[in-house]
């Protein structure tokens, strides 16, 4: 037992955590981060034991995506970086604010390759491409820099993951004073310049059929956005991360449908495209390019953005909310007719309804039956799945932030602990994962921390068609010879109950929406498998 009230470099980098108003870290405590987890206790904040360090970097991501606060993971050095890197790299994709906190080993080791305990050649660069930044803090007192530095980046730039490297003799160290409560913020990413809103707004103002792409940078600006699209008799499209930014019922409402010929096809018609808070990437839009003629106008944190794949007439550099708001301010008051517009959607709408394939009108049984049953706050969680693919653009969300899904990356295994996270951003909201047996058989272990943390509604659905499906379906389109993706699954009732779940394998469509509708009265997890067969 330690007799001295000096903290340590550890206890003190938990205290300012809290200070900056952390509740919750994910994590698995490990010999090099004995330290770290010494400042817990008393600290205010929550500590989940989860069951991978994967794990425990994806719920920080679903943590982050439903709260709009940073998630942050404690993770152990080497294997614990890489088992991360995954999640770390998701982050990255989908412009997650997530803050990982990990040891490294002691200082006057470190590049020298003695072939210490979970020794790497240089840590830091392993997550340095996948981050906003990756730091190495040489002395206790580096500590409050770099989470202000982190916090910067949060609060006032393009979101993303910040690692910060610990090493053992820093934890362990006492703090040479107090700073604890150096609590640094820098809220707000500012207005774009005068000149170029005046140019935006003059194109806008001029433009005859006006659409609007906004994304996962703009989740914060969906009154301004809702506005501006009325403004404009604009409609609006979202990226699979802006889903909800619109109500689905607005007549301007396109939804993600930007991924189908339907999209494609009315998109390209437009003259003037405000693209705001999107990178507009082909994750979302399933080719390499959108078919745009008219203009572009962007809206970005990043300035980046403005001249790669879509170079743009007007680049406007701020935030979202700020930008959108300033935008109707300067625009003419006047209602335009909104009768085409409103007319072009519709026709998209039947568009799509009149072009699913036989595997999504299956899907669309399933997704219709989820919406019958889904609480009015409820959040959905998807994995890399078929079912989730054909719901990014078919599934309506009432809201931002009630719809995870992997973006960016792409990883398998997202769903699962993306979703446990997401229960503890938002303890109050009922929770559903979309996953397949593929995916789920990466992080079904953290089934374990559900069980043993969790006591409100969390539904996981599992799409069980006993194949790499969407692999299967592309080798046969390629006319390859399907290889490695019809493997063995285990019995995952059996498996559901081992790890304290409520079970339940419908049979039917209607057994699946009265089981749906038993795990959103359950307090706790609720594992619910369809298999396909079940489906039809």
């Amino acid at each position: 037992m330690r007799n001295d009230k000096t903290l340590t470099g550890g206890q003190a980098l938990v205290r300012l955590l809290a200070n900056y108003g952390v509740d919750t870290v994910f994590g698995i405590p490990g010999v090099h981060t004995l330290e770290l987890y010494r400042g817990l206790p008393g600290s205010g904040i929550r500590h989940v034991l989860t069951r991978h360090e994967q794990g425990a970097g994806f719920m920080a991501d679903g943590y982050a995506r439903v709260s709009g606060k940073p998630g942050v993971a404690f993770i152990i050095t080497g294997p614990g970086v890489t088992n991360a890197a995954t999640a770390i790299g998701q982050a990255y994709a989908d412009s997650i604010p997530l803050l990982v906190i990990s040891s490294v080993n002691h200082t006057a080791s470190l590049g020298k390759g003695w072939g210490c305990l979970h020794e790497t050649q240089d840590q830091r660069a392993m997550t340095a491409p996948i981050s906003a930044f990756s730091a190495v803090a040489l002395s206790p007192e580096d500590l409050p820099e770099l989470i202000a530095r982190a916090y910067a980046v949060f609060d006032s730039e393009r979101p993303r993951p910040v690692h910060i490297s610990v090493p053992l003799d820093v934890l362990a160290a006492p703090i040479a004073r107090d700073w604890t409560a150096e609590v640094v913020r820098r809220p707000g990413r500012g207005l774009p310049a005068a000149a170029a809103l005046q140019q935006a707004v003059a194109k806008l103002a001029g433009a005859q059929r006006p659409m609007i792409i906004a994304g996962g940078g703009a989740l914060h600006a969906a009154e301004a956005l809702a506005a501006l699209s009325e403004r404009l008799a604009a409609p609006l499209f979202t990226s699979v991360a802006g889903k909800g930014l619109l109500a689905p019922q607005a007549a301007l409402a396109a939804g993600a449908t930007l991924c189908t010929q339907a999209g494609w096809d009315m998109i390209a018609e437009a003259d003037v495209v405000l693209a705001i808070g999107t990178e507009m990437a082909d994750t979302d839009y399933w080719r390499e390019r959108l078919p745009l003629s008219g203009e572009v106008i962007r809206v970005d944190l990043d300035a980046r953005k403005f001249n790669d794949f879509y170079p743009c007439a007007v680049a406007l550099l701020g935030d979202a909310k700020a930008s959108a708001e300033a935008l109707l301010a300067a625009l003419p008051g006047a209602a335009r007719d909104a009768g085409g517009a409103h007319a072009r959607v519709a026709q998209l709408r039947q568009q799509l309804e009149a072009s699913h394939a036989p595997l999504q009108l299956i899907h669309k049984a399933i997704l219709e039956r989820i919406a019958t049953v889904l609480p009015e706050n409820a959040f959905i969680a998807s994995d890399m799945t078929q079912l989730a693919y054909t719901a990014n653009y078919l599934f309506p969300s009432r809201a931002p932030r009630g719809w995870l899904h992997p973006t960016g990356y792409g990883t398998l295994g997202y769903g699962v602990p993306a979703g446990i996270g997401a229960k503890f951003g938002a303890p109050e909201r009922p929770g559903l994962v979309l996953v397949g047996d593929g995916g789920f058989l990466y992080t079904a272990q953290e089934l374990a921390t559900a069980s043993e943390e969790l006591d409100s509604p969390l539904v996981v659905l599992l799409w069980n068609n006993d194949a790499l499906g969407q692999i299967r379906d592309d080798m046969l389109s390629l006319d390859i010879e399907p290889v490695g993706v019809l493997p063995r699954n285990p019995d995952f009732a059996l498996l559901g109950r081992a790890y304290g779940c409520a079970v339940r394998q419908p049979q039917s469509l209607d057994e699946l929406e009265r089981d749906l509708r038993a795990g959103f009265a359950h307090p706790g997890v609720t594992l619910v498998e369809l298999k396909h067969a079940c489906a039809r």
